[in-house]
């Protein structure tokens, strides 16, 4: 579209087809071209030649993600990489590729498009396209199962230096990393303080890709890793749980059962610290609150203000300290645990 067509409808309508660029970036990742592009300019020709794919077929792509700014395309015919193209190269600090990739699996496809059943209803898009929850699918479905564990490590080294900037982690004798996947965040924490101590708590077929993350950080000898179920019981007596991106995942029942757990675990002058992102005010965030979509979809959870925070520390048997920002837009909310 005419870049100086500024009528409503076209705004519009660059929104309504948001997806086919999501589409596109999708095979740019499944393809590799970041990666390909790392030395500098290459030809559709040669590109095609090095992924195996159609050549005039896949011009037509890199063209279109080169009018979206991903690339640039030169007057040769050449592409090369944009700041935000760089983004989907795999050793990018702050790597979306992973993302890229997962958002592309059909199952993922499928429960958004059954977006106005969960409008309707307010049941989970997933369950009723897939009859299970995606906790379940991805333990039925290794393969898909690694692809989304690839997708939350990489977003976690994406955010994990901001988190770190911004939060003092060293006062604690010993962080568990519940719901912590194949353990990005930990391993970062403990290679930053090197008096820590870790457990990494997650699901037996989650944690099992945990070793070698750990091992590449050099922290795998102050590390623990745990499996089980956070509803079940999480490890016992330590001063500081985190809980990133775990709450969001939760109806209000179901994450006020996780915090309880963790009151009962956690050491009298503990810290329990949930890292998300809050609702902010009317008209803004529209990640924030297209991700809220998203746990609609997904997972029937939600993404929730200050305010809803509060309230779930408090059903869960803490008190709400305060709130962190970090450049990742993303907060570290800090409770302690209220008198038993």
């Amino acid at each position: 579209m005419n870049k100086n067509d500024s009528r409503p409808s076209t705004a519009l309508l660059i929104l309504i087809n948001g997806f086919q660029v999501s589409q596109a970036i999708h095979v740019a990742a499944r393809l590799g071209i970041a990666d390909l592009l790392t030395g500098g300019p290459r030809s559709s020709e040669d590109l095609a030649a090095a992924t195996g794919a159609h050549a005039p077929s896949l011009y037509r792509l890199l063209r279109a993600l080169a009018s979206v700014g991903v690339l640039r395309e030169n007057l040769d015919r050449r592409f090369s990489l944009t700041p935000i193209g760089d983004c989907l190269r795999s050793d990018s600090r702050s790597p979306v590729g992973p993302w890229a990739s997962y958002i592309g699996e059909p199952a993922y496809r499928r429960a958004w498009g059954q977006l106005e059943h969960s409008v309707r209803t307010g049941e989970t898009a997933f369950r009723h396209v897939h009859g299970m929850s995606a906790y379940e699918y991805r333990a039925r479905n290794p393969e898909a199962g690694a692809v989304f564990d690839q997708a939350m490590t990489a977003l976690s080294r994406g955010t994990n230096e901001a988190l770190l900037d911004a939060y003092d982690f060293g006062r604690f004798r010993c962080v568990v990393d519940l719901g912590g996947g194949q353990g990005a965040l930990l391993a970062a924490i403990l290679a930053k303080h090197r008096s820590l101590r870790g457990v990494l708590f997650d699901q037996p077929h989650v944690v099992e890709g945990a070793e070698h993350v750990l091992k590449a950080a050099g922290v795998s000898d102050r590390c623990r890793i745990a499996a089980g179920s956070f509803f079940e019981g999480v490890p016992n007596g330590e001063d500081a749980y985190t809980l990133k991106f775990v709450l969001h995942n939760w109806a209000d029942e179901d994450a006020v059962a996780i915090l309880r757990m963790c009151r009962r675990a956690i050491a009298p002058d503990g810290a329990l610290l949930v890292i998300e992102r809050e609702i902010g005010p009317p008209n803004e965030d529209p990640r924030v609150k297209l991700g809220d979509l998203n746990m609609l979809v997904g997972l029937g959870g939600r993404e929730r203000t200050r305010d809803e925070f509060e309230a779930l520390f408090a059903a869960g048997g803490f008190r709400l300290m305060g709130a962190t920002p970090t450049q990742a837009q993303i907060s570290i909310i800090e409770g302690v645990p209220d008198p038993m």
